[in-house]
């Protein structure tokens, strides 16, 4: 079972820096000229030295500042320095000698800058272009900032800042340039920023801020860049918008808008000439797909992880600059909302221009006949989840540009032809999983001169695996029958990048390889559900990386190799089911210290637990079960740090490891908790044991332990199984095992365990597995609903047990039952008198008396007000007493039922 935390960098975000980059680049250049710093004045200004006063404040602003990395070693008093204008990052007018551009790009100064922004640049009153970029200064945006009216550009990117926007930052009317992002900056964005109309350049994205966006945004009528993305932003775009002619930028990606998206582009409709870039990705944004026509200068449209549904219009429109186009992923809450339908040759005829194209995680029908000729060359496609087959797409044929491919989950059913592996040399990305392709794999060693990852998974590939390419950077053909060794891993020379192996489930065999040093990125390691033999090679120690190892169901043999000690980084050790044999050594507890899984079942390990296991302070899955241990139950389970916090919360951090892969044209970062599933042993079945988060368990069971069971035990109040059955433990249940409040699965089954059962198990609210069968206990099950729900089989073969649910009564809870009257023998004579007794005589009398009685009672209260009130009140309350009890004993017998 996985679980994975993905962290993913989209072209759109990649694109952006590279723009702010080579804008920063061009303002270098551009800025100068503008402010009157042409290279012939800045000759000129070799002969004016700066003003005094500036270039103290300037001084004090390098107080203010933690200078590390000999930033500012130009700024000083000494002789050589006395000229700010010359000092690094400080630009001045070649006439009047006012500073007036502040280039303290940390990126571009050898190292950043921290401690505080002094209020001393106030003084640079004629300062119009700041940036301050890169830097870790502390606190807020100053609000003074709002005081240096001239200023053209303000550049504050990533620089820690938290706290609200300064709404005085809508003071600077002559800004035209104003980037905030990364930083953590919350509250809503205020409206003054609507003043700013000369603004041109707006980036507030990858931050906290909330709310709608303001209303006044539509009187930036300069704006031609807007980037809003990665923020808690709300609603829709305001109606303004309309006013945004220059707009040729618009990003907002991974906020919380809901709206229909023909409704947004209505309200771009005057930029539609000018807009180039749209991205909306990461929204809930609804409805269909209009036709983007009017909009014949888009270049990139991003669309996915939103809930656009329903059919793709006939064409997307003569976009002739369309080159990005990303419609994945609009299937979040149901099969209802996503893009649904047939798309033919017909939706791509005018898109001349396109070189990525993502449709994955669609229910969508991809149609195009054999003998299209696509009026495009792509770059990277995405048609994961998408119908593609049952063959293979020869159109793609005709595509020799490609570096990254997925049509994984395509439904092709077909074997991969030979032209496919020279389509593209500079293919960086491969992904065919989850379809079900069959035949041989060629010789690919020479088919790839850039590093690619491959994932070939789930499908029907058979046959040895062949020479793969030398630069692999990750690697999955899990789930196929590739038979036969794996010495090709030797040949990979990619150390530095190749980080994922994974090669499960097929019918590989043979000793592993011992080539391992060659290796060292390797992260993950999965050659689990083989067959493969012989014993581990001592190579495999110089994984420096490795974090992940899985062998589990296997025939290796023999001791693991004391060379593993070295591979400290790892976290997850799954040998289970093999034929590995000697003690479990200390080294694993005193050097593997980060080990959140270690499982060890299933093979021939002999001798003690050593105690040096209790050092790993963050296992979580702990599985030693069906070997031939011995030997008492360490003494120290309270130092499994991980196990004794109830909140798994609190270790989600420590228990993770990452790797990377790319997909759908994104760098993703794996975060994996669990890679496999439990397997959890009852009543000598094995069963997938499955639950939401981390488990966390303890399985011992199946050896030959002695002695009692721990009291540091019960201090493990995280714990979710304990298993200790069948083993020779002896002595009582710890009393305190009340303790463990989050225990869902509890087997201490055929040990010899003596004694009563705590009567604080009845305390554990989440147990729904027990077993406590084949014991030595005694005495009455404690009275719980939670215990009496289990069935009596939890509870057998304990001769001395008694109480509910097994059949045998305690001392002092048998119930004598009267033997019932009979009408026959002895008590005929007896039936014979009282049928004598009832004559004509009785029933007269019988009915005398009943009339008398009635309207002796009755005819008074008729006469008598007062008594009939006191009758009816009388019956009323014996109604009221009936109904209590019967309702009373009706839940009291439900209860024991």
């Amino acid at each position: 079972m996985v679980t994975k935390y993905i962290i993913m960098l989209p072209k759109s975000i990649q694109l952006l820096h590279v723009f702010v980059v080579v804008l920063s680049l061009l303002l270098l250049n551009y800025i100068p000229v503008v402010l009157g710093l042409s290279s012939g004045g800045v000759e000129a200004a070799n002969k004016i030295r700066c003003i005094e006063r500036e270039k103290q404040a300037l001084l004090k602003f390098k107080e203010a500042a933690v200078v590390d990395f000999s930033v500012l070693s130009s700024w000083g008093n000494e002789e050589d320095k006395k000229d700010c204008c010359k000092w690094s990052g400080v630009h001045c007018n070649n006439h009047s000698g006012h500073v007036t551009m502040l280039d303290l790009d940390a990126y571009g100064n050898g190292g950043p800058l921290t401690g505080k922004v002094s209020p001393s640049l106030l003084e640079l009153q004629h300062l119009k272009y700041l940036d301050l970029s890169g830097n870790w200064f502390e606190g807020r945006i100053p609000e003074f900032i709002a005081s240096l009216s001239r200023l053209q550009v303000l550049n504050l990117n990533e620089i820690h800042f938290g706290g609200p926007i300064p709404h005085q930052l809508g003071n600077l009317s002559n800004l035209r340039y104003l980037d905030l992002s990364y930083n953590y900056l919350d509250g809503p964005i205020p409206h003054q920023l609507g003043n700013l109309s000369n603004l041109r350049y707006l980036d507030l994205s990858y931050n906290h801020l909330e709310g709608p966006i303001p209303d006044a945004f539509g009187n930036m009528i300069s704006l031609v860049q807007l980037h809003l993305s990665v923020n808690r932003l709300e609603g829709g775009i305001p109606k303004s918008f309309v006013n945004l002619s220059r707009l040729q930028s618009l990003e907002m990606s991974s906020n919380n808008l809901t709206e229909e998206l023909s409704e947004i582009l209505h309200k771009l409709s005057r930029s539609e000439n000018s807009l180039q870039t749209l991205n909306l990705e990461g929204n809930q944004l609804s409805g269909t797909l209009p036709n983007f026509t009017r909009f014949s200068s888009l270049r990139e449209l991003y669309l996915s992880y939103n809930q656009l549904n329903g059919p793709f219009p006939e064409s997307f429109g003569p976009l002739p600059s369309l080159v990005y186009l990303d419609l994945s992923r609009n299937q979040i809450t149901s099969s209802l909302n996503s893009f649904q339908g047939i798309i033919s040759e017909a939706h791509f005829s005018n898109l001349y221009s396109l070189q990525y194209l993502y449709l994955s995680f669609n229910q969508l029908v991809l149609n195009f006949s054999s003998d299209w000729d696509p009026p495009f060359q792509l770059r990277e496609i995405s048609f994961a989840s998408c119908k593609l087959g049952p063959y293979f797409p020869k159109w793609l044929q005709k595509q020799n540009k490609i570096s990254e491919l997925d049509i994984s989950a395509a439904e092709i059913s077909d074997t991969v032809p030979s032209w496919f592996w020279d389509l593209s040399p500079k293919l960086k990305f491969l992904n065919l999983s989850c379809n079900q392709i069959t035949g041989l794999l060629p010789d690919l060693s020479s088919k790839f001169t850039d590093f690619i990852g491959i994932d070939l998974s789930s499908n029907r590939f058979t046959g040895q695996i062949p020479p793969l390419p030398s630069n692999l950077t990750f690697l999955n053909l899990s789930k196929n029958m590739f038979s036969g060794s794996i010495s090709f891993l030797c040949a990979i020379s990619g150390t530095d990048y190749f980080n994922y192996l994974d090669l499960s489930s097929n019918l590989l065999s043979g000793g592993l390889p011992n080539c391992w040093e060659h290796l060292k990125a390797l992260t993950v390691i999965n050659l689990a559900n083989n067959n493969f033999s012989g014993t581990l090679p001592s190579s495999i120690g110089s994984l420096n990386a490795i974090e992940a190892l899985q062998l589990r169901n296997n025939s290796f043999s023999g001791r693991l190799p004391k060379s593993m000690n070295k591979c400290v980084q790892l976290k997850i050790i799954d040998l289970e089911q093999n034929r590995f044999t000697g003690k479990i050594q200390a080294w694993i507890g005193m050097h593997l210290t980060s080990l959140i899984v270690l499982s060890l079942r299933s093979n021939k390990f002999y001798g003690s637990i050593p105690q040096d296991i209790c050092y790993l302070n963050y296992i979580q899955v702990l599985d030693l079960s069906q070997n031939d241990l011995s030997g008492k139950l360490p003494q120290c389970f309270g130092n499994f740090s991980a196990l004794v916090q109830s909140n798994s919360s609190d270790s989600e951090e420590t228990s993770n490891f990452t790797y990377t892969t790319y997909e759908d044209g994104m760098y993703v970062t794996h975060v994996d908790y669990y890679v496999s599933n439990a397997l959890v042993q009852w009543k000598g079945q094995e069963r997938e044991f499955k639950k939401l988060g981390l488990l966390k368990m303890i399985d011992l069971s199946s050896n030959k332990l002695t002695g009692k069971i721990p009291q540091q035990v019960a201090s493990l109040a995280g714990l979710v199984c304990l298993n200790l059955s069948r083993n020779n433990l002896g002595g009582r249940i710890i009393q305190e095992i009340g303790q463990m409040k989050m225990l869902e699965a509890l087997d201490l089954s055929a040990n010899r365990l003596s004694g009563e059962i705590p009567t604080s198990l009845a305390h554990l609210n989440f147990l729904c597995v027990l077993n406590l069968s084949n014991n030595n206990l005694s005495g009455k099950i404690p009275s719980s609903t939670q215990l009496e729900t289990f069935d009596a089989s939890a509870y057998s073969e304990n001769p001395k047990l008694c109480g509910r649910p097994l059949p045998n009564k305690c001392p002092g809870e048998e119930t004598v039952v009267e033997p019932p009257i009979s009408t026959h023998g002895k008590h005929k004579g007896i039936q014979e008198d009282e049928d004598r007794f009832i004559t004509l005589g009785f029933y007269v009398s019988m009915g005398i008396g009943f009339i008398v009685g009635f309207w002796g009672v009755f005819g008074t209260m008729l006469c008598n007000s007062p008594l009939r009130y006191a009758y009816f009140k009388f019956l009323d309350r014996i109604q009221n007493w009936f109904y209590v009890t019967a309702v009373s004993n009706m839940a009291r017998l439900q209860r024991n039922l």
